[in-house]
């Protein structure tokens, strides 16, 4: 393609993310019915055939809701269960106790970073939002303060760290060492979390101001605070259970060879959905009735807790079908065009590609694997750069400014009540500190290695 075409398709997809803002904020048009209309104007625009228009639409939706709508219906069974219990309550307490209420937001950012590591960013981002509900009640601190840090330990091990998939993936293309990998992620992702979250967090949560009436968290928050709590222990190993499970999961192929009866179990109940489903299984025992819950009871709090999701869930579909547009329509191909045209090194140029298919599409995963695929057959040909250090810019930029084609945007946006102004002030630049933090680590490490 022409750079004025690829021009034109950049130049139309910013267009039509402004003209989504617009609709949603000064319009009030209901998110979905805006991001199917702009996603089929912008097909139209850029020249899309007709007849590939709707199909490529619900391809995107159903490839977005294949991952997440599981998660999100088991995650919160999960967290009604720990509400109910006391169990969110329970671990809260402890935190608040062990940090002290001045410092909870470092807490969370700790507990992300852990949570985070063998899991996908929505899956712990479930797992952790009851807890995060909990705390901002019991602190009378802001939910941003609180639940943003969470986000960034989230989104950074998401990004950065084996063995998170794209970060494997990555180290795969790039021939670098795991072990290496890991290290320098850390090294890097560890103060570039603290920025980004508790720091962040610290100076805009004093902007954003939320609405006290939020139907997620008066689903997975426990109002009853003279229950009798669930034990400590109890609790965390419940919460930890979908963690462990997916960490064996990832350690499956070291344990055990390759086609035996092990490996394959260890795979399927590291499986994310797997590991909630039995998560959830086990809650209902530990949390439910072991507590004195009848079985009408339990299912009364897994069917209550499902009606405020539906719209989180047509969101992030209708999200990854706008995203599917933009890749259908050639926004994705003119961006990785016009980038490869650039002389620069090849950290800032995998940082970049990274970028433009984050920008593009809305999914780190695919920007980083095929960003990596882009920038490696050059490798080959460019003697002393560090594959690890390939990996982290290429994991930075895979994160940058998540906007309205992320599934993750909607699940943040609706989760803490923000409206789509408030989840680009505080999630979106968050992410992009992350990104150009991560960044300038790695281009800082680059001239000590």
């Amino acid at each position: 393609m022409s750079d004025p075409h690829n021009i034109f398709l950049i130049v139309s997809a910013l267009v039509a993310v402004v003209g989504l803002v617009v609709l949603i904020t000064a319009a009030k048009l209901n998110p979905i019915l805006g991001l199917i209309l702009v996603s089929l104007s912008l097909a139209m625009v850029t020249g899309m055939p007709p007849s590939t228009v709707v199909h490529s639409f619900e391809a995107g939706v159903g490839g977005a809701l294949g991952h997440i709508a599981v998660i999100v219906a088991l995650g919160t069974m999960l967290g009604k269960m720990m509400a109910e219990s006391g169990a969110a309550d329970c671990i809260a307490h402890t935190m608040i106790r062990i940090f002290g209420e001045k410092h909870i937001h470092w807490a969370m950012a700790l507990v992300g970073l852990i949570i985070g590591l063998p899991a996908f960013f929505e899956v712990g981002f479930v797992l952790l939002i009851p807890v995060a509900f909990t705390v901002a009640r019991r602190t009378g601190t802001s939910l941003v303060l609180v639940g943003l840090p969470m986000l960034a330990g989230l989104s950074v091990v998401h990004g950065l760290v084996p063995p998170h998939p794209a970060a494997s993936m990555a180290v795969a293309i790039y021939k670098a060492d795991v072990g290496r990998t890991i290290f320098v992620a850390l090294l890097v992702g560890l103060p570039t979390a603290a920025i980004a979250g508790p720091l962040y967090a610290k100076l805009i949560a004093r902007h954003i101001h939320l609405s006290a009436d939020n139907s997620i968290a008066a689903q997975l928050v426990d109002h009853d605070v003279n229950r009798s709590q669930v034990g400590f222990w109890l609790a965390l190993f419940t919460i930890l259970t979908p963690v462990l499970l997916m960490l064996m999961g990832s350690c499956a192929d070291a344990l055990f060879p390759g086609g035996s009866t092990m490996n394959a179990t260890l795979h399927l109940a590291g499986n994310d959905d797997i590991a909630l489903l039995l998560g959830v299984l086990l809650s209902f025992v530990t949390l439910g009735r072991m507590r004195g819950f009848t079985r009408a009871t339990i299912l009364r709090f897994s069917n209550e807790c499902l009606a405020p999701t539906a719209a989180i869930t047509l969101l992030v579909g209708a999200g990854g079908g706008f995203g599917h547009i933009l890749e259908d329509s050639g926004v994705s191909h003119a961006i990785v065009a016009i980038v490869m045209r650039s002389h620069i090194s090849l950290l800032l140029l995998a940082w970049l590609l990274a970028a433009g298919m984050r920008l593009a599409t809305g999914s780190a995963t695919v920007a980083m694997t095929t960003a990596a695929a882009i920038v490696a057959p050059i490798v080959a040909h460019t003697p002393g750069v560090h594959p690890e250090l390939l990996v982290i810019a290429t994991g930075a930029g895979s994160l940058i400014f998540s906007h309205v084609n992320d599934g993750g945007f909607w699940l943040v946006k609706e989760y803490f009540n923000m409206s789509v102004a408030q989840t680009l002030k505080t999630w979106s630049v968050c992410e992009t500190i992350i990104s150009v933090t991560a960044l300038v680590f790695t281009l800082g490490l680059a001239r000590f290695v």
